[in-house]
């Protein structure tokens, strides 16, 4: 008859109190870890952090406001046409001027204005946010170079809250220059109606304010986003955390000089050589002497060519 030796029998104890001392040791650990993270609570936030949980973004950052923004899918785009956005770049600040001069004006550097209309942009130079490239504009057949971009397409707009909007409000959205810049043509034509989850702008550096461009717009006139849209918004945005939303100038164009005037400082006759007060700046001595800097993107006179990092802000 075979004996058990005491080796073989201790062998399960052996194991039983490894597995004890083991959940000892690990509790301990969970203790130890709790405390240096601000108890349970913070405990679980640390082990929930891979579930899903975000970081809450700062106050006033473009990220934030995303987060206020409704997340809903498209409504049917039936009913949209052009139309239903009023006269396209119908003069809505009553300025005398027709809103897209008004966002050539804005945009681009080296204006030259029509000698027979004080509104009319006869030339200027842009340097295009979404390539980014130096356009020279000339006004005739080749106009179309350089189209004016609704950054919220309209038929996105009508599929995202503008078929409850009044007709007015319709118009003032088409027509606002906080949804307006002027691009590069052919890049505009081929984004089409994309939102943020298929169309960005080539140039990487300006996806941060494009984007938050976008979320302005749309937090301004209470439309919503995709989740597609919100989350391409997103990434964008984790590049750019302190990215904030751009100023809201109210969309007021540059002043037009008096009905069978000359613009200030051109000779009668001759077209002005440049814009007026608020173009934008040819240089930051010229934004500093009246008194503009430091410049944001959206402020009266911006010029996205001032803006050497790309960050929204120039002449700092």
């Amino acid at each position: 008859m075979s004996r058990t030796s005491p080796r073989g029998a201790s062998a399960p104890v052996r194991s039983r109190v490894g597995v004890v001392v083991a959940v000892v040791v690990l509790l301990v650990l969970l203790v130890l870890l709790a405390r240096s993270v601000g108890g349970l609570g913070g405990l679980g936030e640390l082990l929930g952090s891979g579930q899903g949980s975000t970081q809450q973004a700062p106050a006033g950052t473009a990220a934030a406001a995303l987060e206020r923004l409704p997340v809903k899918g498209k409504a049917p785009k039936t009913g949209y046409s052009r139309e239903q956005f009023g006269q396209a770049w119908h003069d809505v600040d009553a300025n005398g001027c027709d809103t897209r001069d008004d966002v050539l004006a804005r945009d681009m550097t080296d204006v030259v204005f029509s000698r027979d209309d004080p509104c009319q942009v006869a030339s200027g130079v842009l340097v295009d946010p979404y390539t980014p490239k130096e356009i020279r504009f000339q006004r005739g057949p080749r106009s179309s170079e350089v189209q004016i971009d609704h950054l919220v397409a309209l038929s996105d707009a009508w599929q995202t809250g503008a078929q409850q909007w009044s007709a007015d409000e319709r118009e003032q959205f088409a027509n606002d220059p906080l949804n307006l810049l002027a691009v590069d043509g052919p890049l505009n034509s081929a984004k089409g109606d994309g939102d943020a989850a298929t169309w960005l702008p080539p140039n990487k550096g300006f996806r941060c304010q494009y984007v938050a461009r976008q979320i302005a717009v749309k937090t301004k006139y209470g439309a919503w986003v995709t989740q597609a849209e919100h989350d391409a918004m997103s990434d964008v945005l984790d590049t750019c955390p302190d990215q904030r939303l751009p100023r809201d100038d109210g969309g007021v164009g540059p002043q037009p000089a008096p009905s069978g005037a000359a613009p200030s400082g051109a000779p009668s006759g001759e077209p002005s050589g440049a814009a007026t007060s608020t173009a934008p700046y040819a240089s930051c001595s010229a934004a500093k002497a009246a008194g503009a800097t430091p410049l944001h993107s959206g402020d009266p006179g911006w010029n996205p060519r001032l803006d050497r990092d790309g960050d929204g802000v120039a002449c700092a």
